[in-house]
């Protein structure tokens, strides 16, 4: 990246819906009052702010101090004393993070009044709140009276329903609910700790209300009672909010975290905009109860106990064993927690400069990649970050040793906590932290037990969702490892969380079901218990054929507090998305146990049902086995599975809904050609070109040796968007070109003419050769570049009557010697000179570059399977929007290729519908005028090449500002110079309209998801262009002509189609390629050229009204008159359509004039 590249960047879609880096704001009153914000312990320490209620509160030392979202001194050691000694990735990197760590911190906190006295005046209206008596908890009757039940209490004379997680209070209950004053009040989350950072959302203040321990038993623990206490409490609180007159903003119930065990209250701003209104600050408020520390033992929560009894019974009618209820144990702990983390919290700013910006940069990371403190999320937010963290500042290191250290930078902070999360599995090894004799139970979900609290920090985590996390945080690590690419914005700036371009697979499963409550003993949500059936059928069916699954679904919005929360507003719908593994996914037949195992046989015949069959196989072994029939594509494969498993284990309908990405794109059918391999498709014609080449070093006769015989077409290459249609009815019309090189002669000529007319006799011998050596092969010399004497003018046709066509043309190393020697000479004319350097160019791009390009193309299509049919998706991508004409083959080639060699944020892609909507991702983003495409293919690009790399670009930007020459600049081990396949096209307006319409795609992918249909992407529009000709279909020439000429003769059908005379002709090209020549420098051309259907065109703005004068390179008519008198001109646009028309003749159907 050049240092043009370093300039100020907007972090895209961050999110920052609710605070949950908790240090405490103690909401107390003036001193003259009762206070109910002390806390337990040291808690004083960490009131840094107080509202003040009362008598004074408007004094100047009780106003409320708005905490500085500025970060604090870094301490003893700067931080730029931590950049000088090398803690940081790059100097370039750590100019980025400086950037990146100003730009998403709010410059103000704005109205800070507004916000100050809605909070005063929360707190205020909550402590005035009227304590309420003992009312039964039992489920409520439709004869109970009013005031019986507490919730007919709030309902019937507030019109609030209390948010009661399932299951409700039942009918016999014996407990009671009760609500009293508030033992203290505390602000808490990032708003305090100061890592809040900016985003397009709203910003969260979370106030903490701690419950008085009055109001609970210790047998509270048991069966949910402590839970529909607090959502009693909870709703006693609405309940004040809603009554108070002077309080009139908008409150709403919502989930803590998505957890029902939790519910919250919601304050947002009204519409009426008030004077005290805060809705200019962006800003809502999250009420939260919360539990005293102290009160519920620590032992009768860990993860290992059971606080649910429900009373089963087993088949011999004894009790089943108690089973342990480690979710709902870790939500009490949470509950009674958050003062304890949020001092570790505070501490650890204080003892650590860099932790809270270490923490943002977590925050960040998180943000972009999707995953959040939210059970649907993934359980793991920027509060989880800033424990791990924290705690790692304390231990977690062998003999309990610190994994980070207190001196580290943000930089080096924010690396070692990805990689710990990266390097170890805390499902298979737990880590516990100062509880060395505490038993923690097996499990599938992450363990991080801190033991001086109590608590599993990751217990809100999936097993597929804490896989994801350890994903993301293994492609971070190797992207920050990479000392060539700096990878910010990978790291930061991108929004990675798109599900199109994160998975290979995606699979949207309709539950045809209604949702019930939970049947595990511990307390899952309704979608969670779904979802775990559904993750381990996938997982244990699909084996090693993914990587990784992972499920998703919609996370709870909050609702009016005067309704419960209905059961039906859930999602009904899981979204899958897979990562498949290259070596695996393409098994047909997977093994299972042996006859022996009895019952591992059963099992895999009782999960597999009848496509489970017992084989014998060649090296004798006798084994329960699954054979998939072949398939064209891995897709298809994974599909078939996915569909047999959902249907076989949740029903018929549910494997009928479910919904690949793939339908609505069914990219393969654009092809017409077969399946995603390559190699296959491509193999006739690689097969013929290999005979060939040891046919022609077999001749004898040979005035010279051969020395190498090079491919550069991208038939050889497997990038052609159709595959060379090689048959006895189906000639290749379009020859696949060869270059080929003597060995060193004196003999060649010192004159740069003379060679080529050298080459026209060494081809009219070869030529002969052929002509008596080999059979069935038709084969002519022919010329071409007669403008230009210095280009190679000649080539050697060759055609086997199976099909296959080459050209072959002779490269000679001392052309560009004699080009070179020419063009330093100072008495060369302006013109001759153009055609030297025009002669030099293409020399080095037919017999240098393409030979090298086509051979690395060559081997990374063997490498990444899937590169060959993602090219030619783009490039009939780039066809169908009439680009093709204005892209070299190789550029679009080195677009994709870079899909697959750079996929960060991302890994490989291994599906063809990831990488082509990764591609057209990165050209949507690609700011081409600020920075090149670099394309290591092989990682043998060195800091030196990268250096030279960055010079060159800056050069060319600083030659050619307008880029009027240059627009694209691509860069590569075999290409350093950056412009053989970018010079002088595309033009920087056509460029821009590649990025417009990559946009557009994207756009339009993102807004319909699964539903996104092939036309969206792929169909054309010829509004945006002044006139387009359309060609009639009897004269398209190409690859497909003549495809169905004899159909309706049978007797023809299975004749030899041996015209010699088409190869290569194509009509619609020759007549392109003529009105470029005449009309290019007015009219910008475009031209599908896989259907030679369309010609589009743009008139140049430059030939709009002007004043008339001599010597103008195009026709012209009077248009109207200047306000001076003098008489303006135009192109004449009429004239040259129909001189264009003239020319086309028979070709053209008509011109429809637009514009």
């Amino acid at each position: 990246m050049t240092d043009s590249a370093v300039k100020r960047r907007k972090v895209s879609h961050l999110s920052d819906n609710v605070a949950d880096i908790r240090k405490p704001v103690t909401i107390q009153s003036h001193s003259h009052t009762p206070s109910y914000g002390a806390s337990h312990g040291d808690g004083a320490n960490i009131n840094e702010t107080e509202y003040s209620s009362g008598r004074g509160a408007s004094h100047a030392t009780d106003q409320f101090q708005r905490p500085s979202i500025r970060l604090a001194p870094a301490g003893a050691i700067s931080q730029s004393q931590r950049y000088i000694g090398g803690t940081f990735k790059s100097n370039l990197f750590r100019l980025q993070v400086e950037e990146l760590l100003a730009e998403v911190q709010p410059d103000s906190l704005a109205p800070v009044d507004a916000i100050e006295k809605v909070l005063r005046q929360l707190k205020s209206v909550i402590e005035a709140a009227p304590d309420r008596p003992p009312s039964m908890a039992s489920q409520a009757k439709p004869s109970d009276p009013i005031g019986r039940n507490a919730e007919n209490q709030l309902r019937g004379s507030y019109k609030i329903a209390i948010p009661f997680a399932e299951p409700k209070p039942t009918k016999d209950a014996k407990y009671k609910l009760a609500y009293l004053k508030p033992a203290h009040i505390n602000v808490i989350g990032s708003y305090v700790l100061k890592t809040i950072t900016t985003s397009a959302g709203i910003w969260s203040i979370d106030l903490l209300v701690t419950m008085p321990e009055a109001l609970f038993d210790i047998k509270d623990l048991m069966n949910y009672r402590y839970f529909h206490k607090k959502a009693y409490y909870v709703a006693c609180i609405a309940a004040a909010l809603k009554e108070n007159t002077e309080f009139r903003y908008k409150l709403s119930f919502a989930y803590q975290n998505g957890n029902p065990l939790q519910p919250m209250i919601v304050v947002e701003p009204s519409k009426d905009h008030r004077v005290d209104n805060f809705s200019s600050s962006k800003y809502e408020i999250h009420i939260l109860a919360g539990m005293s520390e102290q009160f519920f033992p620590k032992d009768r929560i860990l993860p290992g106990r059971n606080c649910i009894r429900l009373n089963r019974l087993g088949t011999d009618n004894c009790p089943l064993p108690l089973q342990p209820t480690p979710f709902y144990n870790a939500t009490i702990c949470a509950e009674a927690s958050s003062l304890l983390y949020l001092k570790l919290l505070h501490k650890a700013s204080k003892e650590c400069a860099s932790f809270r910006e270490a923490c943002i940069l977590g925050r960040i990371w998180l943000q972009q990649r999707g995953i959040g403190r939210c059970l649907a999320e993934g359980g793991f937010g920027h509060f989880e970050w800033a424990v791990v963290s924290a705690l790692l500042l304390r231990g977690g290191g062998p003999e309990g040793h610190n994994v980070l250290s207190h001196g580290y930078s943000s930089y080096q902070l924010f690396k070692a906590t990805l990689q710990f999360l990266a390097s170890r599995d805390l499902i298979t090894k737990p880590l516990i932290l100062k509880a060395d004799h505490i038993k923690i139970p097996s499990a599938d979900i992450p363990m991080f037990f801190d033991g001086g609290r109590g608590m599993n920090i990751l217990f809100k985590m999936t097993p597929w969702s804490y896989r994801l996390l350890r994903h993301e945080a293994h492609v971070s690590i190797e992207m920050l490892n990479d000392l060539l690419f700096d990878h910010f914005d990978a790291m930061f700036i991108k929004k990675s969380s798109n599900s199109m371009l994160r998975f290979d697979t995606l699979v949207d499963i309709s539950l045809s079901e209604p949702l019930t409550s939970a049947t595990s003993v511990d307390y899952k949500t309704k979608m969670g218990n779904y979802s775990r059936s559904y993750y381990e059928i996938l997982n244990k069916g699909l084996g090693d054929r993914t990587d990784l699954i992972h499920l998703s679904y919609s996370e709870p919005v909050p609702w009016p507090i005067s309704t419960a929360r209905p059961a039906t507003n859930e999602d009904s719908h899981l979204l899958a998305g897979l990562l498949i593994n290259d070596t695996n996914a393409d098994r047909t037949v997977d093994y299972g146990p042996p006859v022996e195992d009895k019952e591992g046989a059963t099992a895999f015949r009782k999960f597999w049902g009848n496509k489970a069959e017992l084989r014998r196989f060649k090296d004798g072994r006798i084994l329960e086995s699954l054979i998939w029939p072949d398939y064209k594509s891995r897709a298809s494969l994974i599909r078939t599975i996915i569909v047999y498993l959902l249907t076989r284990h949740f029903g018929v309908k549910v494997g009928q809904r479910a919904v690949f990405a793939e339908d609505g794109l069914d990219l393969l059918t654009l092809q017409k050609d077969g399946g995603e391999l390559a190699e296959p498709q491509f193999q006739p014609l690689m097969t013929a070109f290999g005979t060939i080449g040891k046919e022609l070093r077999a001749l004898e006769g040979m005035p010279l040796q051969l020395r190498q015989i090079s491919a550069t077409s991208p038939t050889l290459r497997y990038s052609s968007i159709h595959v060379p249609a090689i048959s006895l009815q189906q000639e290749q019309m379009i020859p696949a070109d060869v270059v080929i090189q003597f060995e060193g002669s004196s003999r060649w000529p010192d004159d740069i003419t003379a060679i080529q007319r050298t080459k026209i006799a060494l081809l009219l011998k070869i030529c002969a050769l052929i002509t008596e050596s080999i059979d069935n092969v038709s084969v002519r010399v022919g010329l071409e570049n007669g403008h230009n004497t210095l280009l190679n003018g000649s080539f050697l046709e060759l055609k086997y009557a199976t099909g296959p066509a080459f050209r072959f043309r002779i490269h000679n190393e001392r052309e560009q010697t004699l080009l070179e020697r020419e063009l330093k000479s100072q008495f060369l004319e302006a013109r001759h000179r153009e055609n030297v350097v025009e002669a030099l160019s293409a020399y080095k791009r037919a017999a240098v570059q393409q030979p090298l390009h086509t051979q690395t193309v060559q081997s990374l299509c063997t490498r990444h399977p899937l590169l060959s049919p993602t090219i030619r998706l783009i490039k009939k991508w780039f066809d169908c929007h009439l680009l093709s004409t204005h892209f070299a083959e190789e550029l679009i080639e080195l677009i994709v290729i870079r899909t697959f060699v750079h996929p960060y944020p991302w890994q490989q892609p291994s599906s063809l519908m990831t990488s082509f909507l990764r591609t057209l991702h990165f050209l949507s983003r690609w700011n081409w005028r600020t920075e090149p495409l670099v394309v290591d293919f092989n990682g043998e690009l060195t800091r030196g090449d990268m250096e030279t790399i960055s010079t060159r670009f800056e050069a060319w930007r600083k030659v050619d500002p307008a880029m009027n020459h240059l627009a694209l600049l691509v860069f590569s081990k075999t290409d350093l110079h950056g412009i053989p396949w970018t010079e002088r096209r595309p033009s920087r307006v056509v460029a821009a309209r590649m990025t417009g319409l990559a946009k557009s795609a994207c756009q339009v992918a993102n807004e319909t998801g699964l539903k996104v249909e092939r036309a969206n992407l792929f169909a054309r529009s010829t509004a945006d262009y002044d006139f387009v000709i359309r060609m009639k279909r009897r004269s398209m020439g190409g690859s497909r002509a003549g495809k169905n000429q004899n159909a309706n003769f049978k007797n023809l059908q299975n004749q030899p189609f041996n015209d010699t005379q088409l190869v290569g002709y194509n009509p619609i090209e020759l007549f392109f390629e003529e009105i470029q020549a005449s009309y290019g420098a007015n009219i910008v051309l475009f031209r599908d050229v896989s259907s030679n259907e369309v010609i589009a065109g743009l008139w140049n703005p430059q030939t709009s009204s002007r004043p008339w004068k001599v010597q103008l390179t195009y026709s012209t008519e009077p248009s109207y008159r200047g306000a001076k008198g003098e008489e303006q001109i135009s192109i004449n646009k009429s004239a040259i359509l129909n001189e264009i028309a003239r020319l086309g003749g028979d070709l053209i159907d008509r011109i429809d004039v637009i514009h």
